[in-house]
């Protein structure tokens, strides 16, 4: 046995389990792809500075959970914890709001790391897929995420979640909120580092999951009652566009997601079978986040769904996947001759489309069928030195059992036709 281990709070992804990963992914993205959303891959670090300015410097992400480094030339880096803001730094660098008419639409996929306390859905490493939609201000394409999300775990056949909605407001009724938020919060028995929260950003401490200061947040003013007339119109678009197609969503004044940048739409996902950490996905509007790292006014809206959570959902549902089999073929040659012969036919199905396997190692008959077992293959092909001399193999039916010779140039058209 190795002696070592996967660091704490992370996970590996093998067989059989890793294909539930990918279908959830590829379930996630497969309706960004029909909508006009493009790729987009970013580096696994940034500088440091870009999640302090996007993410918030007062946010537990950034003061609390983000793995940094220097390098040896001293610049700071940083782990990404979140995909917005590096996909909207690359969108900038490359200039794609000057390439074409806005929004510039992008999904993403990959791996975000955060110094959290490990627990069943909570890990230090993790997988999102997420989307954004870069330079416009445009109630239907809020409304546009929130069903496409919706539309994605609905095709994994989920059914238990629910859409939490809010708004935030904008620069202009903000900050009214914000001054009598602050003006509750101060009179409350608050430990140190809360109350210094207040001051900095008050909208997070409604975010608090602790029962001591959730339970003096009762009779706290809600951002909704402090909305402008431009807001309340915005927020009513959103909510109009969702109802039209059918999309359920609850409305949730407290509703604010952990991350500075959020302005007007705020929405999350979250499944009540997961305990504790019951968000699957989450995201919002954020019309001042170009600014905030260094561009121009673009007007944006985005959200991240979690895979690790949504395959936890899945299992919390007792959800089970129609997964392609691994390997639909699976080759046994007896002896030397049969082997170069069969490794060929292999070749060919595989061009063919067809997910075929190979008996390696020069493994013996009772070996190599207890491999083809394994394999989950539906057929093996077994051939030998006599079946060689006819042109033949034989062509076995691992779940009958039945078995029967193929003319060898006819066995990648037989074994298509019968998968099909």
């Amino acid at each position: 046995m190795s002696t070592f281990k996967a660091p704490r709070g992370t996970y590996d992804l093998i067989p059989p389990a890793s294909a539930a990963y990918l279908a959830v992914r590829e379930a996630i993205a497969a309706p960004l792809k029909r909508s006009g959303y493009g790729y987009i891959e970013t580096p696994g670090f940034e500088n440091v500075e870009l999640f302090a300015r996007g993410v918030g410097e007062s946010t537990d992400i950034v003061t609390k959970e983000m793995y940094t480094l220097t390098t040896k030339g001293g610049d700071e880096l940083a782990l990404r914890p979140e995909g917005t803001a590096s996909v909207l730094r690359a969108a900038l660098e490359a200039n794609l709001h000057k390439a074409g008419s806005l929004p510039v639409k992008l999904w993403y996929s990959g791996s975000y790391y955060r110094y959290e306390r490990p627990q069943k859905g909570r890990y230090r490493h993790f997988s999102q897929v997420g989307a954004e939609a870069i330079g416009a201000e445009d109630p239907a394409l809020d409304a546009e995420l929130i069903i496409l999300a919706h539309d994605a775990y609905r095709s994994l056949g989920l059914r238990n979640f629910r859409i939490l909605l809010n708004s935030l407001g904008d620069a202009t009724c903000r900050p009214v909120y914000r001054a009598a938020l602050q003006d509750f919060l101060r009179g409350l028995d608050l430990d140190e580092d809360t109350r210094a929260r207040v001051e900095i950003n008050p909208l997070r401490v409604l975010d608090d999951k602790r029962e001591a200061v959730r339970e003096q947040l009762t009779g706290a003013p809600l951002l909704r009652d402090y909305l402008c007339e431009e807001c309340k119109a915005y927020h009513a678009e959103v909510r109009e566009l969702i109802t039209a197609r059918g999309v359920t969503f609850e409305d949730d004044a407290k509703l604010v997601r952990g991350l500075d940048y959020y302005t007007r739409t705020t929405f999350e996902f979250v499944h009540d079978g997961l305990g504790s950490q019951s968000a699957v996905g989450g995201g919002g509007r954020y019309d001042g986040l170009s600014e905030m790292i260094g561009g121009p006014a673009l007007p944006s809206v985005g959200w991240a769904l979690g895979v690790d959570r949504t395959v936890l959902a899945l299992e919390a549902e007792g959800i089970e996947l129609n997964l392609p089999d691994a390997v639909s073929v699976f080759a046994v040659p007896l002896g030397e001759e049969a082997r170069k012969v069969l490794f060929g036919v292999v070749g060919e199905l595989r061009t063919a489309g067809v997910a075929t396997d190979f008996a390696y190692g020069g493994k013996g008959l009772k070996a190599a069928m207890k491999a083809a077992n394994r394999s989950g293959a539906r057929y093996a092909i077994v051939a030998g030195e006599r079946d060689l001399a006819e042109d033949v193999v034989q062509l076995k039916d691992m779940e009958s059992g039945e078995q029967a010779p193929v003319p060898l140039a006819e066995v990648v058209e037989a074994i298509r036709s019968r998968l099909a």
